[in-house]
């Protein structure tokens, strides 16, 4: 089983924003962070997904992701996605995201759990430093899918 832990974060919503992770599979463990100048937290929630994802190397070992993220969560475990994409997404936000996240879904088919944020969850509260200091970084880098709109 690889177990991943996700977060997003943003200095206000538009505002700098960072995603943090934690993947742990046997004894491995591998922490991942990354940070956007201007961006919002769906999209530092989701895209700590996609980016977890995006370092799987090996297919048919089961994943699960935990998320502080209804909006994630919800969207995939009770199939909010499929009737997005089945509409074409219309009327929907981070649509570039979950194009690249459908892929990843059907290739590792992760299954999703909710854990309440902030709530000491240890891993969770990783993904929050990670997330939070990667938002904090200088010189962050333009999130095109976001400032393109």
């Amino acid at each position: 089983m690889i177990t991943i832990f996700t977060d997003g974060a943003s200095k206000g919503n538009p505002g700098p924003g960072g995603y943090g992770v934690v993947m742990k599979y046997n004894q491995h463990r591998k922490e991942l962070s990354g940070g956007y100048r201007l961006t919002t937290n769906n999209r530092m929630e989701l895209l700590a997904v996609i980016r977890a994802l995006q370092e799987l190397k090996a297919r048919g070992i089961p994943v699960t992701i935990y998320s502080d993220s209804k909006y994630v969560v919800d969207a995939i475990e009770k199939g909010w996605l499929w009737s997005w994409q089945k509409k074409g997404f219309k009327d929907k936000k981070n649509i570039d995201l979950w194009k690249i996240y459908i892929p990843l879904h059907v290739r590792y088919k992760p299954k999703f759990m909710w854990v309440k944020g902030h709530a000491g969850h240890l891993e969770n509260e990783r993904c929050d430093q990670l997330a939070v200091a990667a938002a904090e970084m200088p010189n962050l880098p333009a999130d095109e899918g976001y400032e393109n709109l």
